[in-house]
């Protein structure tokens, strides 16, 4: 009788050589292989996206180490649930020691977390905790303290590619009928399924319900995978992307720094990503940050060329937004560059917030109002127009800052003309 419940839960590896993906966790000689080899399980967290095998290994570690294992969500778990598990400590299912898988960790509360602190401190329970969320953001500071960190990845496409043979050949098995799919429409589906192993395998699935049982010329069914099936039921790719989470702004720190690194290729490859995920907002916000931050001074132009090409933009909406949108990208990526007027403010800003301030040389204080002479303010004061090339040589800065530069001109070729003219004058 076939299995009952979806495929990616009735076919999970039941070993470490089985899983896809990890490689640089669990391949012999890796780390986190030794210490699971060994049997000496640490509190640990995996964070990475969903559908790469966090759970899996929570369970084959239990399976391999004879741990009783217990699993809590963190959307539906609460105090009493994890001291329900607490108590099994001392039962006789809990003699080879009892491991809490923790999955969604970061939805448990200060409070909560805390309630896991004396009993993961004196080995009564092993905790292994799971997160979509940077764990050092979310997670509980003490909980992290007693915990190592493993990184999960996405599933790489060779890996993703034995993920969906695994799964058809598994189908054919429950069945009891062989599946024919070419190798295309394989490396199709690993590309659609965006390094999820889960979502492979419900891919999978689906596509051979889909496929419409058929006889060769010896009479013999199969199921034949097809081109629209395969196109309908695995669909575009699960980019992971969510605009108040770690995708987000890895996203769109890898955009600025393709465009601050000139390399446009890379760039538009990032911008896709942003304008598939349709965050406009964060594209044209990140443009104008660049265009003042990275190409600064070296190409001034290039501020109002994007400002321009953002207000088109907003105006289009996608998908034509995505023209001007490249436009600008592309223009930035190919820019000189420069973040001397970045540097400059923010140096200034440091002395601010260290408190080196002094007061404003009497010369340059408002003397707009009646009294103002009596006061000093304004009574020396040389109006530069009044000078050759609108300039005379005097003290702006506060005296305990009179020698302190702040802007440093850039070698691109703008900044080093208006550097060239101004030593011209001021000489």
């Amino acid at each position: 009788m076939p299995h009952t419940g979806p495929l990616a839960d009735w076919a999970r590896p039941k070993t470490l050589d089985e899983m896809v993906g990890q490689q640089h966790l669990i391949a012999p000689g890796r780390q986190l292989r030794r210490i699971i080899d060994s049997g000496k399980i640490p509190n640990m967290i995996f964070y990475g996206p969903s559908g790469v095998g966090k759970t899996t290994l929570a369970r084959i570690i239990a399976s391999q180490t004879n741990m009783r294992l217990y699993k809590l969500n963190g959307t539906s778990a609460g105090t009493a649930d994890i001291k329900d598990v607490i108590a099994q400590t001392d039962t006789i299912s809990g003699a080879n020691g009892v491991l809490l898988y923790l999955d969604e960790i970061q939805y448990l509360n200060k409070k909560q977390q805390q309630s896991l602190l004396e009993y993961i401190e004196n080995g009564r329970i092993t905790l292994i905790a799971s997160t979509t969320e940077n764990p050092y953001f979310y997670v509980y500071n003490a909980i992290l303290s007693r915990s190592t960190v493993f990184e999960f990845k996405p599933v790489p496409i060779s890996e993703m590619e034995k993920a969906v043979r695994r799964a058809f050949s598994l189908l054919e098995q429950e069945y009891d009928i062989p599946v024919k799919i070419t190798d295309d429409l394989i490396t199709q589906m690993a590309y659609s399924c965006g390094g999820d192993v889960r979502k492979a395998m419900n891919a999978s699935e689906l596509c051979f319900y889909a496929s419409p049982v058929q006889e060769d010329e010896l009479g013999n069914e199969f199921r034949q995978v097809e081109q629209q099936s395969v196109d309908e039921l695995s669909q575009k790719s699960s980019m992971r992307y969510d605009r108040h989470g770690d995708a987000h702004y890895d996203i769109l720190s890898a955009f600025q720094k393709s465009i601050r690194g000139s390399d446009p290729d890379a760039a538009m490859h990032y911008l896709a990503r942003l304008i598939e995920a349709d965050d406009l907002p964060s594209i044209c916000r990140r443009m104008l940050v660049i265009a003042a931050e990275d190409i600064g001074l070296a190409y001034p132009q290039a501020i109002s060329i994007v400002k321009a090409c953002v207000d088109s933009a907003l105006q289009l909406g996608f998908p034509e937004a995505r023209i001007p949108l490249a436009e600008a990208v592309i223009l930035l990526c190919t820019c000189p560059k420069s973040n001397s007027a970045m540097c400059a403010i923010d140096m200034a800003l440091a002395d601010i917030r260290n408190g080196r301030t002094g007061d404003i040389p009497a010369h340059i204080k408002d003397g707009h109002y009646k009294g103002a002479q009596k006061l000093g303010h304004s009574v020396n004061y040389q109006y530069p127009h009044d000078f050759p090339h609108h300039w005379i040589k005097q003290q702006y800065l506060p005296d305990e800052l009179k020698d302190r530069i702040y802007y440093q001109p850039g070698e691109n070729k703008f900044e080093s003309q208006s550097k060239a003219y101004w030593d011209k004058v001021k000489k």
